[in-house]
């Protein structure tokens, strides 16, 4: 390989894919590392159990850590300083189950060659820290994202306060004690969310009191955090801020996540982050969201322009998803790069991933495969990868249906691939991409039917608006929700089971199924991040955008029948009542495929192939 790491996992992935991981699908994703040649990760589960020994030892009581943490779906931002308390709190036997994976978790990564990375402290603490010792210097940072203060603005200590380090050290002391330790350590004071002081001093000594922490319990640590702030509030993050926040930690000591290196590399402007080792990162997906994308030029060229870039301290590459099991084959893709001297011939190469994938060469699968290429994977320019499409949006009469590809070459492929049926349907890889390059050509249907349902609204066309809503919600939707539940992998069920079988009583099972819900769909008490975490699973499309669909084409046709104005604030009313319906709907959903896939597929195609 060309350089020392290859790194995988992002910090939110813990929560919108790992989150109900039971040892047998972590010990899939582990082998899957390994023969993916990653050698560099992190180790999350089972800190929130050190963290309550930590709170528990410095005097907190039990009402002010229940009061902290979150619940299991939302921890990777409790973990950030983020957020506090929201669908809380952490059941004693979550942190039993936790520690068990986390031994086997590390045993296992590191049988296998791989350095873990554990979390260390970044200076957030919870309010009861405050009681127990009240002259500590410690101040409320500002709400994150949608959040007020009844579950954001967290107390982040001042970096001079003793307790600082003491809190620090000990946690980590707590975590080797039980973990043993590879050195390397995670930590992210500021991750969208901005800093008290703007001040160059200031910032040296936040990184500073972080890294002696960790040095505290570990003199050999090393620092790898994450450097999607910069990119995220470049306002804030002036040079002089950056290189502040950098240089407070020795160079070399310290290892930057270049997070999203294939659309806003932050090395060019930073000077290779003023000498600070780094790892140019592929972000790729937000939220775990369905759809296909890629940036297939930009991952192709960027990791050697990076390494050829004037006193370059690129140390790895890394693939940082927000969510996984979505377009495998930019992960495989990013991943042979990690050991490649120079770009691929993508064409020649996505011909010869399809006949991997699908263990025989067919001409049509080929084919569609660099159709997709061409297409869908390769979006050029600045792009971020937030499925917007009307299909899990909530309604209105401004939705983005623009494109970056275009959309015949995903009809073409689905057409290809449906023509290879009957060669390569016996294949599960074949039939998993089926079912998402026709979700894809639905996905892009819906968008259509949308555009006429509006045009017709505003043309007070009733009869064109009935059938174009008639269609989309009493055909497509319903298709569509009945292709998905052909397979197991696009089962909403199959997520919000996975979720009460970490259960070990009712009542946290039914927390945790809430847990599951609210993040697919409200992303808070209110619908705070709304949709951020959309899925296309069966279940999910008939029961919360099918639904969100209907009302809105109702809400339509009574505005022209009555000749009273389409409302948007009413609406959102009218419809958070059904998103917040669907979280608390208590229906159990199959967590067994129901239908032959390709027939659903084929059936599709005849009704709506343009």
């Amino acid at each position: 390989a060309p350089l020392r790491y290859r790194y995988y996992q992002n910090a939110c992935t813990q929560s919108y894919s790992y989150a109900w991981w039971d040892w047998a699908r972590w010990e899939r994703e582990i082998d899957w590392m390994a023969l993916s040649g990653i050698n560099l990760a992190p180790a999350f589960a089972g800190q929130e159990a050190a963290w309550q020994r930590v709170y528990r030892s410095l005097g907190l009581n039990q009402s002010e850590i229940d009061g902290y943490f979150t619940g299991p779906a939302f921890l990777a931002w409790n973990r950030m300083g983020n957020l506090h308390g929201w669908a809380g709190p952490l059941p004693p036997a979550w942190h039993l189950k936790q520690l068990y994976l986390q031994y086997r978790i590390v045993e296992r990564m590191r049988s296998l060659g791989m350095i873990t990375v554990l979390p260390a402290f970044a200076g957030h603490v919870p309010q009861g820290v405050l009681r127990v010792f009240p002259h500590v210097n410690a101040t409320r940072l500002g709400g994150w994202s949608h959040f007020d203060c009844t579950y954001s603005c967290t107390y982040l200590l001042d970096p001079e306060d003793p307790m600082f380090q003491v809190i620090g050290t000990l946690f980590l002391k707590e975590l080797i004690k039980e973990f043993g330790t590879d050195h390397i350590y995670s930590a992210d004071t500021f991750n969208e969310m901005t800093p008290l002081f703007s001040d160059p001093a200031y910032l040296s000594r936040v990184s500073n009191a972080v890294f002696r922490s960790m040095t505290g319990a570990d003199p050999e640590a090393l620092w790898l955090m994450q450097g999607w702030l910069f990119q995220h509030q470049p306002d804030f993050w002036q040079p002089a801020q950056v290189q502040a926040l950098l240089r407070g930690v020795p160079l070399g000591r310290m290892i930057v996540l270049d997070l999203f290196a294939e659309s806003k590399p932050v090395y060019q402007w930073t000077e290779s982050f003023y000498g600070q080792p780094f790892i140019w990162c592929m972000l790729h997906n937000f939220g775990g969201n369905h759809g296909l994308f890629g940036t297939v030029e930009a991952i192709n060229h960027g990791p050697f322009a990076a390494r050829r870039f004037p006193n370059s301290t690129m140390v790895g590459t890394g693939l940082v998803p927000e969510g996984i099991e979505q377009n495998d084959m930019v992960y495989e893709l990013m991943n042979e790069l990690g050991w490649r001297q120079e770009p691929l011939d993508l064409p020649s190469w996505v011909t010869r991933y399809a006949e991997r994938r699908y263990g025989t060469p067919n001409a049509a699968a080929a084919s569609a495969w660099r159709l997709l290429l061409r297409s869908v994977y390769n979006c050029t320019g600045v792009c971020v990868n937030h499925n917007h499409s009307p299909l899990v949006r909530r309604p209105s009469l401004h939705m983005d249906t623009e494109l970056w590809y275009n959309a015949s070459d995903v009809y073409e492929a689905w057409r290809l691939l449906l023509s290879a049926g009957t060669e390569l349907g016996s294949s599960p890889t074949f039939r998993y991409d089926l079912v998402d390059v026709t979700r894809q050509a639905a996905q892009q249907l819906v968008s259509d039917y949308y555009v006429s349902i509006r045009q017709a609204f505003q043309n007070h066309a009733l009869p064109e608006l009935l059938t174009a809503g008639g269609v989309l919600v009493y055909d497509l939707l319903p298709e569509l929700d009945s292709l998905l539940s052909s397979h197991g992998l696009f089962l909403l069920g199959r997520w919000l089971e996975s979720a009460r079988a970490m259960a070990t009583s009712d009542q946290e099972a039914e927390q945790y199924e809430l847990n599951a819900r609210n993040q697919v769909t409200l992303w808070g008490p209110s619908g705070n991040i709304l949709d951020y975490a959309n899925k296309q699973l069966g279940g999910l499309v008939l029961d919360y955008y099918g639904v969100r669909w209907s009302l809105f084409v109702s809400a339509l046709v009574e505005s022209l029948n009555s000749g009273s104005p389409f409302h948007q604030d009413q609406f959102n009313q009218a419809v958070f009542q059904v998103e917040r319906g669907f979280v608390y709907n208590k229906k159990r959903y199959p967590t067994v495929p129901a239908g032959d896939t390709l027939e659903i597929s084929r059936k599709l195609f005849l009704k709506y192939y343009p």
